[in-house]
C-alpha cells in the first residue's frame, strides 16, 4: 500500500456545507483506518474544533493525528501525545492586532475553551464560532489578554478587502510570519515557515516515510502547500482553481463525496 498517510482538509474537503461527514465518506475512512492508514485531519481550525471529528472516525483508536493551526500543532490521538508545536512570536502579537484594527479585519485567537475576540458580534468571527463548533469569549484588549502560547492568529474580514489586506500583510511582515488565506474571508498569520506541508513532512520523517506515502486532500489556498508537497494532491470539486492546476488528480466536490471517491479510488482499490 503505497498511500500509508492521509492528510484531510476539513472544510470544503472532508465536511458539507453543514460541516458533517456525509455517510460514504465516514464509511470509506473508516475501511482505510482499519487497513492501517493514519489519518491525519489538517485544519487551520484550532484543536478543540477538530477534536469531535476525530472522535467520530476513532482516531483514538485507529492512531490518527489532529493537525490544528493549520501546522501549528500536531497531536497523536491514540497517545495524546503533542508531535509538533510552534508558538506564535509574542512581540509580533500587538503589531498584527494593531494592523487589523488598522484596516478594519477583526483579529481573533484561542483558548482551551474557544474562540478570543474583541468583537464576537462580527459576521465572520460568527462564522468561524460556526464552522468550529465552539463559543466565543469577548474581551475588550486582545493582545493584553494573550498571557499564553497562542498557535496562530485569525484575521476575519469582508472577502472584497482580503485579497489587499493580505499584499499588505506580506509587506509588512516580510520574514517575520507566514501569511494566507484559507477562505476569502480569513487571513492565517503563523510563525515563519509553518504550514500544512512542513508539519507533515516532521510526521512522515517520525514514522520512517516520506511524501511518496502520503496522499492529501483540499480546496483552499492553504492546502497548496500540501498537496504540492504530498505523493498524490487530490483537488476537491469545489477547490479554488490554482488548487486545482496544481493537483495531481480533482475528484468531485464535498457535497458529493470526494474525500470518500478519491479514498476508495486510490487506497482501497490499489490494496485490492
Amino acid at each position: 500500500m503505497q498511500y500509508k498517510v492521509l492528510a484531510l482538509d476539513l472544510d470544503g474537503t472532508l465536511t458539507n456545507h453543514d460541516k458533517i461527514i456525509t455517510p460514504y465518506t465516514k464509511q470509506v475512512l473508516m475501511q482505510a483506518a482499519e487497513r492501517g492508514v493514519c489519518i491525519v485531519l489538517a485544519s487551520g481550525r484550532p484543536t478543540v474544533g477538530i477534536e469531535p471529528l476525530a472522535r467520530e472516525l476513532a482516531l483514538d483508536t485507529y492512531g490518527g493525528c489532529i493537525l490544528s493551526y493549520n501546522g501549528g500543532k500536531i497531536i497523536d490521538c491514540q497517545t495524546g501525545q503533542t508531535l509538533v508545536q510552534h508558538a506564535f512570536p509574542p512581540d509580533l502579537i500587538e503589531p498584527v492586532c494593531t494592523f487589523s484594527r488598522y484596516w478594519n479585519v477583526v483579529p481573533l485567537t484561542y483558548d482551551a475553551n474557544g474562540i478570543v475576540s474583541e468583537d464576537p458580534a462580527s459576521p465572520y468571527v460568527q462564522e468561524e464560532a460556526r464552522i468550529c463548533k465552539i463559543p466565543v469569549r469577548k474581551v475588550d484588549d486582545l493582545p493584553a489578554e494573550i498571557t499564553y502560547p497562542i498557535n496562530k492568529l485569525l484575521l476575519t474580514g469582508n472577502p472584497a478587502d482580503m485579497p489587499h489586506v493580505e499584499e499588505l500583510m506580506q509587506q509588512e511582515f516580510a520574514g517575520k510570519l507566514s501569511i494566507y488565506r484559507s477562505q476569502p474571508f480569513f487571513i492565517e498569520t503563523m510563525p515563519l515557515g509553518i504550514e500544512k506541508s512542513a508539519s507533515l513532512q516532521i510526521l512522515l520523517r517520525a514514522k520512517g516515510l516520506t511524501a511518496e506515502n502520503l496522499m492529501a486532500c483540499g480546496d483552499g489556498w492553504n492546502d497548496l502547500p500540501m498537496l504540492k508537497f504530498a505523493g498524490l494532491g487530490v483537488a476537491m470539486g469545489n477547490a479554488q482553481p490554482e488548487v486545482k492546476a496544481a493537483a495531481d488528480y480533482i475528484t468531485a466536490d464535498n457535497e458529493h463525496d470526494g474525500v470518500g471517491l478519491a479514498v476508495e479510488k486510490f487506497i482501497l482499490r490499489e490494496e485490492n
